[in-house]
């Protein structure tokens, strides 16, 4: 195990979170006249001049319940981008201390570690996407966070999950993997590993399997004490409660989640298998994704013309071992067939 606390901020582990007025009071019946509030209601029919829960007591629970961990693991924050940049505010010094990304990742690490001035340390993944793991360690110095996303994005696969476990049994920082597409993978999460590392936290998402990304709501999932950091940092409120009530009415549909999700990669596959007979394209990139990294000929010619066409996709070729390379969200089936013919008539 590590020792959590010699890794986070001294100021951190002394910080006294904001009380909020519902702090001193937990229940849902009385005569409210503590957080001036509007006490009238709300200039809408529907009544939000309360404000809500902040610390998702209850939508905790359900989380905790549904993925097999308890309430205390889960941390809920507005998208899994503030989880992102309280870790680094959790850990990181500002101007002396450094996270680690392994490009082609997702963008944020590195913008939330500028934003906090805190160092950025690159290590490619290997030409096939998978983790270097000799390179990490040549340049592990000073380095308090590793970021993986897996499913990765941009290009869409699974990183090997014995390197990913070679990683914490080593590394004495913290190990983050970012499991925002998970539930289109046929590799299991990281979930049940919690028991075994207290220096790994995940972050999985409502944004893409459930359908939710109007909402903003992330999960992260960790060690308590890691969890409490992350909760004193946070702002008060920073779930509102239309969320919270959404989220939960989303949760009792779970069958739903698994059917959107079922039909979803049977497209992923179909779509697949249409684009690789165009001769435009070089490479489909395996996915376990909603989406497919696809290597073109010419993709700024590619992704100027379906502009044009009024379909967007994603321009990743300024990514590392990304040429001429575009990221395609898995569409509905009519948007795919439209796609495909759209670049057959480029093609033709």
């Amino acid at each position: 195990m590590v020792d959590l606390e010699k890794l986070a901020r001294r100021n951190i582990i002394n910080l006294q979170p904001y009380a909020t007025a519902r702090d001193d009071y937990s229940g849902a019946i009385g005569i409210f006249l503590d957080a001036n509030e509007n006490s009238l209601g709300s200039v809408i029919p529907q009544k939000f001049n309360r404000y809500p829960d902040p610390h998702q007591k209850r939508l905790k629970q359900e989380i905790a319940a549904l993925k097999n961990v308890n309430p205390e693991q889960v941390f809920l924050g507005n998208g899994s981008d503030e989880v992102i940049d309280l870790l680094i505010r959790v850990f990181c010094q500002p101007g002396t201390e450094k996270i680690m990304i392994l490009p082609p990742t997702y963008g944020m690490y590195a913008v939330s570690a500028a934003s906090n001035d805190v160092g950025v340390v690159s290590v490619a993944l290997t030409p096939n996407f998978q983790i270097n793991l000799p390179q990490i360690f040549e340049r592990i110095a000073g380095v308090k966070l590793i970021f993986l996303c897996s499913p990765n994005n941009p290009t869409g696969n699974c990183l090997n999950p014995a390197d990913v476990v070679n990683l914490l049994e080593r590394f004495k920082g913290i190990v983050v993997i970012d499991e925002a597409y998970i539930d289109f993978a046929p590799q299991k999460s990281f979930l049940p590993r919690l028991k075994e590392f207290n220096n790994l936290l995940i972050m999985q998402t409502f944004s893409k399997a459930w359908g939710l990304a109007n909402l903003r709501l992330g999960m992260a999932f960790a060690d308590p004490q890691i969890i409490d950091w992350l909760s004193r940092l946070k702002y008060p409120y920073n779930v509102n409660g239309l969320t919270q009530e959404l989220a939960l009415t989303a949760l009792e549909r779970s069958a739903e989640k698994d059917r959107m999700v079922a039909e979803l990669c049977a497209e992923r596959e179909r779509l697949a298998g249409s684009l690789k007979e165009l001769p435009i394209v070089e490479k489909v990139y395996p996915s376990d994704a909603n989406f497919l990294l696809v290597k073109f000929r010419d993709a700024r010619s590619v992704f100027q013309y379906l502009i044009n066409q009024k379909i967007i996709v994603r321009d990743r070729s300024q990514a590392w071992h990304c040429e001429n390379c575009l990221r395609i969200t898995i569409g509905t089936p009519n948007e795919n067939d439209i796609l495909i013919a759209k670049l057959k008539d480029f093609a033709s």
